[in-house]
């Protein structure tokens, strides 16, 4: 089994973070990645981790559960305008429907429910963020490793 990259991030610039600057946790090594351009990009206003909340409906039981997207970022475009964005990091084979099998195996199915989580996740962070006029991103290693 893979082990992940896991600990607290301690920003260079606190002032930058929306929230407690000593208890930032990183999942994953991308998600350290972000945080470190995060805290040193000029452009970056403000970042957040896992601070906002987006209520959705799971497909698989009906009921309203609480996500917790792993960034809220405030950049500043060269517009000079500021841009809200919520990002949620996912490896790529993820952010894909699993393809049909003619006989699924227990993989395939954890796959299809793990799909139908985030799918009815992301589409009630989209409309959580066109409420509020920012922007919904899912950012992949791809997005990340660029």
């Amino acid at each position: 089994m893979a082990k992940y990259l896991q600990g607290f991030f301690k920003p260079l610039n606190p002032h930058k973070y929306k929230g407690n600057p000593t208890n930032i946790v990183f999942r994953s090594s991308w998600e350290f990645r972000l945080m470190s351009h995060f805290d040193a990009h000029q452009d970056i206003v403000w970042w957040s981790s896992e601070e906002h909340v987006v209520h959705y409906r799971s497909p698989i039981d009906g009921k309203i559960h609480r996500y917790f997207p792993d960034f809220l970022i405030r950049l500043k475009e060269k517009t000079g305008v500021d841009q809200t964005i919520l990002i949620e990091v996912k490896p790529l084979a993820q952010t894909m429907e699993p393809k049909k099998q003619k006989t699924p195996s227990k993989r395939y199915i954890t796959e299809v429910y793990t799909w139908g989580i985030n799918t009815a996740k992301w589409s009630a962070a989209e409309q959580y963020c066109k409420d509020r006029g920012w922007k919904f991103q899912i950012m992949t290693e791809k997005d990340i490793y660029k």
